[in-house]
């Protein structure tokens, strides 16, 4: 039971992180496929930790059957297997250059009509597909790779580098293909990105061909990358907790250096100790960074030995105006 209410209590939280994120700055980012992105991504998870699949589908309260079918249905499309129902639409439309909404469902009749149409609208709420009129008289047409262009300087594409590089860094060594899993994207995509950060040192290309990035640092008070900056700091977040869960498997001597701690202070205009405390943020950057830069002088002198571990240290920091109901 207490294990319900915290994962329920962390979901609204993440909840609400995704809100400010999907509306930061006046945009209004697409989050119509979040519930079954998190339904495919939470089934594998539950896979890759040796959970059966029937006892998974009964944690999501399904029959194993519709768990299944569900989990196909969302990963692949039954027309083409192995490759997505989102990927197969719209090579199609691009194949076909002008399509009508009948002979889309045509094509996909053995899809479920549904799903077709959430895929449609999807493509269409991107910008890779473009509408024209509706109901049953709509006609799609499928981007050009110039139209694609335009509307990637319109809805500005600043911070994406980043993006790339800060999962290069975090799941590196990665092949383009593994990275474009990672993103979501198709792997074509990724190549501009890609070559701008080789050029300029922050990625290396591997002889095998893989990507590889020995670190990702962001200057403080940078207007570009905060979604990376953002990413990076809840992966932590989240690789900690689910070490400490897991601590039995690292051993005792692991105890000290793997956790975190939250430490709340009631201040106010005028108090004494406000500003030391209000410092903390800045001195904990300060102390890292120092210590940072002594690591990564001993390591560029002596080189990394083949096996080694990654500490991974995060520090936060936020101001929440409160009310005394006390004098209430």
């Amino acid at each position: 039971m207490n294990v319900q209410l915290a994962i329920d209590s962390i979901v609204r939280q993440v909840t609400v992180l995704i809100a400010q994120m999907a509306t930061s700055g006046g945009i209004r980012a697409p989050v119509a496929h979040i519930a079954n992105q998190v339904f495919v991504e939470l089934a594998n998870e539950l896979e890759s930790q040796g959970v059966s699949r029937k006892v998974s589908a009964d944690m999501f309260g399904m029959a194993l059957r519709s768990y299944i079918r569900k989990l196909r249905r969302l990963t692949e499309g039954q027309t083409d297997v192995g490759r997505t129902l989102w990927q197969v639409m719209l090579d199609f439309v691009r194949n076909e250059e002008m399509v009508t909404r009948g002979r889309l469902l045509e094509r996909f009749s053995h899809d479920d009509e549904l799903a077709v149409i959430a895929v449609v609208r999807d493509l269409s709420e991107s910008g890779l597909l473009f509408v024209s009129g509706s109901g049953a008289q709509a006609v799609y047409r499928a981007a050009t790779d110039d139209e694609l262009s335009r509307l990637s300087q319109l809805t500005s594409e600043q911070g994406f580098d980043e993006l790339v590089w800060v999962h290069i860094y975090r799941g590196g060594p990665l092949s383009t293909d593994g990275l474009a899993a990672l993103l979501s994207r198709a792997a074509d995509g990724l190549n501009e990105a890609i070559e701008r950060l080789v050029a300029d040192g922050r990625v290396q290309r591997l002889e095998d061909g893989r990507l590889n990035a020995s670190e990702f640092i962001l200057p403080l008070g940078s207007a570009v990358g905060w979604e990376a900056a953002v990413f990076d700091h809840f992966q932590a977040m989240v690789q900690t907790i689910c070490q400490r869960l897991s601590l039995a498997s690292f051993g005792p001597q692991q105890d000290d250096a793997i956790g975190g701690s939250t430490y709340t202070f009631d201040v106010w205009s005028g108090h004494p100790m406000e500003v030391e405390v209000k410092a903390q943020l800045s001195l904990m950057r300060e102390q890292l960074g120092k210590l940072r830069a002594r690591v990564g002088t001993h390591n560029a002198a002596s080189g990394r030995p083949e096996e080694y571990e990654q500490v991974v240290s995060y520090a936060g920091q936020c101001v929440i105006p409160r009310e005394n109901q006390e004098d209430n």
